[in-house]
């Protein structure tokens, strides 16, 4: 999502960015790294790792907010469906 950007990924702490992320899904992160643009852009600075993990931080995934809801679908698929893997 960086380089689609125009950004370089080799400037930011990308481990630090992955640990951040947990639980994120891809347009979740893609959304956190629009935002983290706007912020840079607003405030005149360069986009940098700090933006992008404080963007993370203010950010709850699915994963979290619908928790309950995501279990149950596991729950019930894992009794009606076959495992991909």
């Amino acid at each position: 999502h960086l380089t689609k950007r125009k950004q370089d990924p080799k400037a930011f702490d990308m481990n630090q960015l992955a640990l951040a992320c947990a639980g994120f899904s891809g347009a979740e992160i893609e959304q956190a790294v629009v935002s983290s643009l706007y912020e840079a852009l607003g405030t005149r600075r360069a986009l940098t790792t700090e933006i992008v993990a404080a963007e993370v931080a203010r950010t709850r995934p699915l994963s979290v907010t619908m928790a309950e809801r995501v279990e149950a679908l596991r729950s019930w698929a894992s009794r009606r469906t076959v495992a991909a893997g």
